[in-house]
């Protein structure tokens, strides 16, 4: 429980006229911590056992003096943290030594910054820009909620308990005006904050213990076998639509997402196990490998548009404009629904798999989820919905 102070006369470094820098070492229940003095003394005119320079050394008196105050802080330290009555560490004496807060003693906005600091370096690694992003933008959202709550430009991270979260949660939902899912995506933000925060010792308990998230499951919009034999039967007489048309057709037989459509390689296309043709793709969403086998309409869709001239297989177009061309083909085949291109992902999954007896795990699978949860939450109606229309064809039978 005792503190030891050593000053050091760093000899291994001697400049060129003569000095070396002295360094102070403090040690605490056996752990160290070593800091800088800012001092420089001649190494043989310092007397490590009495613990001062000696003469001749000009700066004696200077550097004793200082050396003096040092110890004195550091004691100062010591002492102030001893009677908090809360448990310390060595680098917790050396933050206070130094005027900065313990770590437990740390802002919310305060730790959120560190946090982002850390995620930024992983930026092209593990997180793309966008996510980074993503945090700054749920950051700001944070700091707007500590000004409305607390009337302060941050508040300690150890008083944040459950009813701060239940506040963020109002706060966002009544000042903010976000829907559900927007504000979860906030809130669970913070919580890979809090997460890291815990893991460094700036918080003792997680306050999301005793928080549930309000779940929302949005209803899977997706076309219908009659609506997709319709699009596939309707002939547009501009190249431009009639191209869209197909390649969102392609996406409703393969469950590509937009970005992976638009950069679909021949490389992509590789000749499988079952001698059957396949797509390989990393997914840009995940980052985890996508592989799906090409169905005939799709091989068809290939073959008409593919360019031997380029590495893509797909001319690009922007989503947004590809977008705006689904939408004038709705309404000419008359097709009742905002018709978008995750619809053709959405399709896939109901209409040309789950509608054709393919078993969820394999569904889970072909869609690159994480977890079959994830596809029973999102498909699990369309299922129930199956199962109805066979009792109903049961009932014409029997």
């Amino acid at each position: 429980m005792k503190l030891n102070i050593l000053f050091i006369a760093n000899k291994r470094k001697v400049t060129s006229t003569g000095k070396c820098t002295l360094l102070c070492r403090i040690t605490y229940r056996k752990s160290r911590k070593s800091l800088s003095t800012g001092l420089m003394v001649n190494p043989l005119l310092w007397n490590s056992k009495k613990q001062q320079a000696e003469p001749p050394e000009p700066d004696e008196s200077y550097i004793n003096t200082q050396l003096s105050l040092i110890r004195q802080n550091l004691n100062q330290a010591f002492l102030f943290l001893q009677v908090k009555g809360t448990s310390f560490t060595v680098l917790d004496i050396y933050h206070q030594y130094k005027g900065e807060a313990p770590k437990d003693e740390l802002g919310v906005i305060e730790v959120y910054k560190l946090h982002n600091a850390r995620i930024k370096r992983l930026i092209g690694i593990e997180i793309k820009q966008v996510t980074y992003q993503k945090y700054l933008e749920s950051g700001k959202h944070l700091q707007d909620f500590i000004k409305h709550r607390f009337k302060a430009h941050d508040t300690c991270f150890n008083m944040v308990k459950s009813n701060f979260l239940n506040d963020y949660e109002y706060y966002l939902k009544t000042e903010k005006n976000m829907q559900q899912s927007t504000l979860n995506k906030a809130i669970q933000r913070f919580r890979k904050v809090v997460k890291y925060a815990i893991s460094e010792g700036y918080l003792n308990k997680d306050p999301f213990l005793l928080f549930k998230y309000k779940t929302v499951r949005k209803e899977v919009i997706f076309l219908t076998v009659e609506e997709l034999q319709k699009l596939e039967n309707h002939h547009f007489k501009f190249t431009r639509i009639e191209k869209v048309k197909d390649l969102f057709i392609f996406c409703c037989y393969t469950g590509l997402a937009y970005k992976e459509m638009a950069t679909l390689k021949k490389e992509d296309i590789v000749k499988e196990f079952d001698n059957n043709l396949w797509l390989h793709i990393k997914r840009s969403k995940t980052s985890k490998l996508y592989k799906v086998p090409l169905l005939p309409k799709a091989l068809e869709i290939l073959e008409k548009y593919k360019d031997e001239n380029s590495e893509l297989i797909f001319t690009n177009i922007s989503n947004q404009r590809f977008n705006g061309y689904l939408k004038e083909i709705a309404d000419v085949v008359g097709i009742k629904k905002n018709l978008t291109h995750h619809i053709a992902r959405k399709t896939f999954a109901s209409t040309v798999l789950l509608y054709n007896d393919v078993p969820m795990e394999i569904v889970s699978e072909l869609l690159g989820h994480s977890s079959i949860k994830t596809t029973e939450a999102s498909y699990g109606k369309i299922v129930q919905k199956k199962v109805s229309l066979e009792m109903d064809r049961l009932k014409g039978i029997t």
